[in-house]
């Protein structure tokens, strides 16, 4: 059910032509009440498509009526055209709906540069649609019709003692810090004011969107929105609320990773001893960035010398002659030396797990990440403009 798991809810997924393959391509979530709580965060790329520009403002007052999403066109970098664009299809869904058009957020993803009258066109006609199909049951058609490159649909449901959080999300490239080619919609049924729930949500994106760096490339029109409506008349504890969206967002997370572009290795990075969680982000970060590395695991080397290397990059407090680096369970460095035979590492299976022990503090952090591949080189070259 995705989206619509919480009391509530209503979405639907429709083809509105914007995809060549005939697929669906607009999406429609629309918060029922009786609260109509809304908060999201943004791409921190300073490069930020339409959709973004006009839903920073939207979610200024944390008021949110309905989410509009599309796929099969970024609307970025198209000019005051493109500005005008989302507009019109917030005014559209706000004419529709009986809502005002300041209160509807508005996504988009697909290549960069498209965005003419005929894609307007056809958005505007598939908000219509869409909000002519609006149902309880709609969730999963909303989640697939916000693919793009994605193999499957992505969604999680989260119940607690009775309330909900759904969620849908879509990214399979550019997978990145600051959040990544993904967009995201959270819903849930309990009681939270518009403060609680921007809390919840910061707190929940910072340690699993935030940490999901596939391929070091952060775009333009990422956005992670949470809706939130109190139709199951309960108010959360906010730590047991934040810890639910925690869950239901790193099940994203995952989901997001293990379908990243051309992708054989799902690399989980946990950086222990470090003197701070910066340090351990850092670290982390860097060497889920190092292409030497990351084409180590595609070929199946546990070569530890790349990572080492990588660390080295970093500010963070550490000593490479202190330093151990475990590939699967398997140490293999220690204080700056090989230990295990590398014949002991299987690479092979996709799950990959690479834990480096800086042993200078308590601190620890997990980054998420994926080998380097002839695949993904492939899908990137042929997905083009």
């Amino acid at each position: 059910m995705s989206v619509t798991a919480p009391q509530g809810f209503e979405a639907a997924g429709v083809a509105a032509g914007l995809k060549s393959t005939g697929k669906a391509d607009v999406a429609v979530v629309v918060n029922r009440g009786p609260r109509k709580v809304g908060t999201a965060v943004f791409t921190s790329n300073r490069a930020k498509a339409n959709p973004i520009i006009w839903s920073q403002q939207v979610v200024a007052d944390r008021t949110v009526e309905a989410v509009v999403l599309n796929s099969g066109g970024a609307n970025c970098f198209t000019g005051a055209f493109g500005f005008q664009t989302s507009h019109l299809t917030a005014e559209k869904a706000a004419e529709l709906l009986g809502v005002s058009a300041g209160d509807v957020v508005v996504c988009s993803t697909g290549l960069i540069g498209s965005g003419d009258e005929v894609f307007r066109g056809k958005v505007l006609a598939g908000v219509e649609a869409g909000i002519a199909e609006l149902s309880a049951e709609g969730g999963q058609a909303a989640a697939e019709a916000i693919m793009t490159t994605d193999t499957v649909a992505k969604t999680v449901v989260v119940r607690r003692d009775g309330w909900t959080i759904g969620g849908m999300a879509k990214g399979a490239g550019m997978l990145a810090p600051g959040l990544a080619t993904m967009l995201v919609v959270l819903t849930t049924d309990a009681d939270l004011d518009a403060v609680d729930a921007d809390a919840a949500l910061r707190r929940a994106t910072g340690v699993t969107f935030d940490r999901l760096d596939s391929d070091g490339c952060m775009s333009t029109n990422d956005q992670v929105t949470l809706l939130a409506n109190g139709a199951s008349g309960i108010r959360p504890d906010l730590d047991e609320f934040a810890a639910a969206l925690t869950e239901a967002a790193d099940d994203l997370a995952k989901k997001l990773q293990g379908d990243a572009e051309g992708a054989s290795h799902d690399i989980t990075i946990v950086v222990q001893g470090a003197a701070s969680e910066q340090d351990a982000v850092e670290v982390g970060r860097s060497v889920a960035r190092n292409n030497l590395f990351k084409a180590a695991i595609f070929g199946n080397d546990p070569n530890w010398g790349r990572v080492l290397a990588a660390i080295g990059t970093t500010r963070a407090a550490f000593d490479p002659y202190d330093t151990d680096v475990f590939m699967n369970g398997v140490r293999v460095c220690t204080a700056g030396g090989p230990d295990r035979p590398r014949e002991e590492v299987d690479l092979t299976p996709r799950a990959t797990e690479l834990v480096i022990d800086l042993k200078h503090g308590d601190a620890t952090a997990t980054i998420r990440t994926n080998d380097l591949t002839h695949d993904y080189v492939h899908e990137n070259s042929a997905y083009s403009s």
